[in-house]
């Protein structure tokens, strides 16, 4: 069986790396971009940091900033309107996940007419054309979108978001400077993070996983829990650590997919609007003791990778219970709540349904039940 990696054509990284942006946007001969963000970042200033590079140098470009936290049908096709309104030629995605998969939608709809129907994208929809060129700029640590095929789309009407995963919407270029994420409130900061080792740890896990994405994911679990609490705090040092792990985690992921901790995050963000990292979080300790036994040896080197010490000497148990405890306690100490308040029982049947149609869940090393993820939802109760 042959294992595939796709990254990026280009990526910069580093503090100052926007500065980067122009002359990508001269070397690919575009003529005007069309900014896709979410309000907030365009109400306090972050947007500007990037615009004024391109003013500059005389770039133009317009904003679509309609984009809500889940991003919905609705503004994937309001993004399609202003993309075709804008006469643009690219997409700058400056933000975190919802701004970068409603990017991904909007440009594979653009360059793939057929698919105007937003909900027909989901899973792995044969578009033939690569999307709209996106040059990808996030502004949270956490989503990886810049670097992956994935994105999720809301469906208000039904209560679900659905995932879709397409090589043709990769962004051509990654744009992972540090200095744009310096306005992330702690909060954010600790939900994205955990969301960042979600990845990780379900791309480590996965059954499609071998090695070259085992050396990513490592990694990225060693630099996220090395840096996270820092990142945090508001440390430099550890929002640089941050800004690199949880693109390496990106790497991975993206090209051997997730498991169920991520199948039911998605339905508890499309039910309660719970945010994506604090339903990983909340999560993932959960998933990793139900798949232990399915993990072979691989809990030990999460746990060395998160610290622990003394791990060669530890039973198979004790290891893997180590790995789940140090996911607890860093999700603990960034402040990420272990029960979810908003979850009724009455929604039992629904949430686990919704779970196990995710685009996730075949991934998953244990294989599951629509009654399995009944009793693993009800121990957020």
């Amino acid at each position: 069986m042959a294992n595939r990696i796709m990254l990026n054509q280009t990526s910069y990284h580093g503090a100052g790396a926007i500065k980067e942006i122009p002359n990508e946007v001269k070397a690919n001969g575009f003529s005007k971009g069309l900014i896709c963000c979410g309000p907030t970042l365009l109400k306090h200033g972050v947007i500007a940091k990037i615009s004024d590079v391109l003013d500059a140098e005389g770039l133009a470009y317009a904003v679509f900033s309609d984009i809500k936290p889940n991003p919905t049908i609705e503004n994937v096709v309001d993004g399609v309107n202003a993309f075709k309104a804008a006469g643009a030629d690219y997409i700058l995605a400056i933000g975190g996940g919802s701004a970068m998969d409603t990017a991904k939608a909007i440009g594979i709809i653009i360059n793939n007419p057929e698919f105007a129907d937003v909900r027909s994208l989901e899973g792995v929809a044969p578009t033939k054309k690569p999307c709209v060129p996106i040059i990808a700029v996030p502004t949270t640590a956490g989503t990886a979108a810049e670097v992956t095929i994935n994105y999720v789309i809301t469906d208000v009407e039904r209560k679900r978001k659905f995932v879709c995963v397409d090589p043709h919407d990769m962004p051509i270029v990654a744009v992972v400077d540090p200095e744009m994420m310096d306005s992330m409130p702690k909060g954010l900061t600790a939900s994205t993070g955990m969301d960042a080792l979600t990845h990780a740890i379900e791309g480590y896990t996965t059954l499609a996983a071998w090695e070259m994405t085992d050396m990513f994911h490592l990694e990225a679990i060693k630099l996220i829990s090395a840096n996270l609490r820092n990142a945090v705090a508001g440390t430099k040092e550890g929002r640089e650590g941050m800004a690199l792990g949880q693109y390496i985690a990106g790497m991975g992921f993206s090209n051997v997919g997730l498991g169920i901790a991520h199948s039911m995050a998605h339905t508890l963000g499309a039910v309660y609007d719970t945010p994506h990292g604090v339903a990983c979080a909340m999560m993932l300790p959960i998933v990793m003791e139900y798949n232990a036994e399915f993990t072979g040896e691989k809990y030990r080197e999460i746990a060395r990778a998160m610290g622990v010490k003394g791990v060669d000497e530890m039973s198979v148990e004790e290891y893997r219970a180590a790995a789940v405890n140090a996911v607890k306690q860093l999700s603990a100490d960034v402040g990420i709540p272990a029960k979810l308040e908003a979850l009724k029982e009455e929604d039992l049947p629904f949430l686990a349904q919704s779970a196990y149609d995710d685009a996730c869940r075949p991934g998953n090393p244990r294989d599951t039940s629509v009654e399995d993820l009944t009793e693993l939802f009800r121990k957020l109760m």
